[in-house]
């Protein structure tokens, strides 16, 4: 057994049996490895951000890491942007660097570069295999690190020889840690500050995200009139009727300051105090309220769900949780706008849906237009960096067959990764994009007014137009391998929506919509 053959062999023994890759030389005889292990699939992408989303969206489903297979630094360099968004999810992944051969490297060869930096930005677990007997260890170390609470990136990286060479062991799995219980103490300090009569919000995240917490969520605000929120860009968000319906906190920090005012109290579980995601002139980057107090519950690393439920039961016991009732718009009709194209979805929405999120400006009206809709996961861009919706819902159909995947894309974003309908229609996965086209970063034109920026004239606003020559995303898609059609009315967009989820298979549908601004 040579090392490759080991790290295979390895990974698929701990769960992890599905490899998101755009490999190079120096990664071939895992490539080749890949026969001799036929529980592993192996899921090739165009382009490395492709590989890194796929793998965040695929775990954020399987509750399981995938691996990746990236080539050399460069290789790294160009997925990092979708790791970022995967750090900030919590996503556990087992990214695996193939570099140069051992004895190669002090020749400093054109693709040579330190990956340890690059790596080390996303502050997760980095090791490199130094024998090739010690690969399955090093694979075993990798899948458990990934795990370990509340999920990370670990970067396995592979020397080519080591690859190679033969001695490789195949090593059982590694248990991950479990999250540790919040202590008894802390829950009652925090039931205190719920009875204290004082404004308090309740700011959750991470796994408190789901039906479980949701509940007890719900329950604590309903006993207490705390206001619950969740955090901005969850990584899965459980939503539609029979759920509790629990309000996202805003994006710009004016729709925080509107959200949390008058609160003295702010009560975090599985998530941090809320910040602006950027700095403005003359505005506080700090946005909970002046004069109120921060309080955690519980870390990102602990057991959130069980202490939301160990608080409900202190400060809620018997109380029942407020559930959404079904509810759903009526189909529109008419030329498609910002404010209609969102009640074709919350109307036509199939239960069970997962649903990759990267709308932007487009989707501001989404949550209300499908919090009535059946049960559906809302998978959000969790760290800011764009590019990441159609991965996403690569990896998200990939480790759900079962269930309907929508992705709802920005122009402007999905062409960081447009190459990922390749791969859908390679795999014959069943995502139905709709790509909202405004022809425009129309965010960034919001963003220009809101810093304050002088002088926005022609040649400020050219840097944020995606027209001259407008693009022809159903070519584009169709030359990818998937059908595609365009809608310019609420009536062609209902009717494309319907046949594209009722069809096998990935469909695009190019939604003429206008921008907001």
């Amino acid at each position: 057994m040579n090392g490759a053959q080991s790290l295979i062999r390895t990974l698929v023994d701990a769960g992890v049996d599905v490899c998101f890759s755009n490999p190079g030389t120096s990664e071939m005889h895992f490539v080749a490895a890949l026969d001799t292990v036929p529980e592993m699939r192996g899921v090739l992408a165009l382009f490395e951000g492709v590989v890194t989303g796929a793998a965040d969206g695929y775990a954020r489903i399987a509750g399981k890491p995938a691996a990746t297979l990236l080539h050399l630094g460069p290789g790294l360099g160009n997925g990092l942007a979708n790791l970022h968004n995967a750090r900030r999810a919590h996503t556990p992944i087992v990214n695996v660097i193939g570099d140069h051969a051992t004895y190669h490297k002090k020749y400093d060869a054109p693709l040579e570069s330190d990956i340890e930096p690059v790596a080390g930005s996303l502050r997760g677990w980095i090791r490199r295999s130094g024998s090739t007997a010690d690969v399955g260890a090093d694979a075993a170390a990798a899948v458990a690190a990934s795990q370990a609470p509340p999920g990370r990136v670990a970067t396995l990286i592979l020397p080519a020889d080591i690859s190679w060479g033969d001695g490789g062991v195949a090593v059982p799995p590694i248990p991950p840690r479990v999250p540790h219980a919040v202590a008894d103490t802390t829950v009652k300090s925090i039931a205190e500050v719920l009875r204290t009569g004082e404004p308090v919000a309740l700011l959750v995240g991470g796994p408190a995200c789901r039906e479980p917490g949701l509940r007890a969520i719900s329950r604590i605000a309903t006993a207490t009139g705390a206001k619950p929120f969740v955090e901005t860009f969850p990584a899965r968000l459980e939503r539609g009727a029979g759920l509790p319906a629990i309000e996202r906190l805003g994006y710009f920090a004016e729709q925080v300051t509107e959200q949390l005012q008058g609160v003295r109290h702010v009560i975090l579980a599985g998530t941090k105090a809320p910040v602006s995601f950027f700095a403005y002139p003359g505005k506080p980057s700090d946005l909970v309220p002046e004069g109120a107090q921060a309080h955690t519950l519980a870390e990102l690393d602990q057991d959130v769900v069980g202490a939301l439920e160990a608080l409900a039961e202190e400060v809620a016991p018997g109380t029942e949780p407020v559930l959404q009732q079904p509810h759903r718009p009526d189909l529109p009709t008419g030329p498609l706008t910002a404010q209609n194209w969102v009640d074709v979805i919350g109307a036509l929405l199939p239960e069970g849906a997962i649903v990759s999120d990267e709308a932007n400006t487009s989707g501001v009206r989404l949550p209300a237009a499908t919090a009535g809709a059946p049960r559906h996961d809302l998978l959000t861009l969790t760290g800011g960096a764009i590019g990441q919706g159609l991965p996403v819902a690569t990896g998200a159909a990939i480790a759900a067959p079962d269930r309907p995947v929508v992705a709802l894309q920005s122009d402007g974003s999905a062409l960081y990764t447009i190459s990922a309908l390749w791969t859908m229609a390679r795999e014959n996965l069943n995502v139905t994009t709709v790509l909202l086209n405004n022809r425009a970063y129309a965010i960034l034109r919001l963003e220009l007014l809101r810093v304050g920026a002088e002088g926005s004239g022609p040649k400020a606003m050219e840097l944020l137009d995606l027209s001259r020559p407008d693009m022809d995303f159903v070519k584009i898609a169709e030359g990818m391998g998937v059908p595609a059609s365009r809608a310019t009315t609420a009536e062609e967009l209902a009717e494309q929506f319907r046949r594209a989820l009722a069809e096998a298979g990935p469909h695009l549908i190019d939604a003429a919509v206008p921008s907001l601004l």
